[in-house]
């Protein structure tokens, strides 16, 4: 699974009759750029529900599953459900002749018979502030690339060494907005993730990328894992003793399904991206 560019991004789709309005927004941006509009188009949530330091969030269910999926967390024990292509390795890491996973499917019956997947990384957000400030401090107009590149390199170096954070947590700042803008992801990363359930690979992978790219999709593209922790919530490494991680915040799983124009929102990694950038 190729490791993509790091960024925390908000989709949201909007649908009345064949019509859609959409875009993609930086999370901590939200309030100060289209909260309202959002309303106004059926959002029944506030910005603060989706991206809060001061409380529990959307954003705090929300994960980046082993560097290069989504995943959500859709229960009060860490319970993780993404893609079943995300999980796709891991599965096929437990299959063997006796227990074909891929081809059968594999549920644990409980717990203990969830399977532990060595590497296997989820990471959360805990904050994300502008930086641009700090940044671009000493960069001018008049700078060759690389002199302003040199420059930015060191404020950056020098902002991660200040940055305010647990010893448990790591800080990454990337650019936005071709460079003119800076945020710092505070993040942390849990490393004991494991299999809960799979269903075979003739409903997740049915179609394959054939079907991946068109709607509606037939398939049931779904993997299930759980995020486990220490005694104090905190990331470690596998051990039997460790137990599921409590979130912050969780996603309730509805089974009302959706009705024609209700409002749609995406949460999520989406890698490689240019969809924030505005049209003009």
């Amino acid at each position: 699974m190729k490791k993509l560019l790091f960024s925390f991004l908000l989709v949201f789709t909007f649908r009345i009759a064949a019509f859609a309005v959409d875009g993609m927004w930086i999370p901590l941006l939200l309030s100060l750029l289209n909260e309202s509009e959002m309303q106004s188009m059926g959002m029944k949530m506030s910005a603060e529900d989706i991206y809060s330091v001061n409380k529990s969030s959307l954003k705090d269910a929300i994960v980046h599953f082993n560097g290069g999926c989504t995943a959500s967390i859709i229960s009060p024990k860490g319970l993780l459900l993404t893609n079943h292509h995300c999980g796709f390795g891991a599965i096929q890491s437990h299959s063997s002749l006796e227990h074909n996973y891929l081809q059968d499917g594999f549920w644990a019956k409980s717990m203990d018979q969830e399977l532990a997947n060595p590497g296997m990384t989820i990471t959360l957000i805990s904050r994300i502030e502008d930086v641009t400030e700090k940044a671009l401090a000493g960069v001018t107009d008049e700078m060759d690339k690389r002199t302003r590149q040199s420059t930015i390199d060191k404020n950056l170096e020098q902002i991660k060494n200040e940055a305010v954070k647990m010893d448990y947590e790591d800080v990454m700042i990337r650019p936005f907005f071709h460079g003119n803008q800076y945020f710092m992801f505070i993040t942390v990363t849990y490393r004991d993730i494991r299999l809960v359930g799979a269903p075979p690979s003739s409903i997740g992978k049915f179609g394959a990328d054939t079907d991946n790219w068109v709607w509606p999709r037939h398939t049931g593209d779904f993997s299930l894992f759980r995020i486990y922790a220490d005694k104090n919530n905190r990331p470690a490494d596998y051990s039997p003793d460790n137990i599921p991680y409590t979130p912050k915040h969780f996603l309730p799983v509805s089974i009302d399904g959706v009705q024609d124009g209700d409002f749609t929102l995406i949460f999520g990694f989406p890698g490689r991206t240019n969809e924030y950038l505005p049209a003009a």
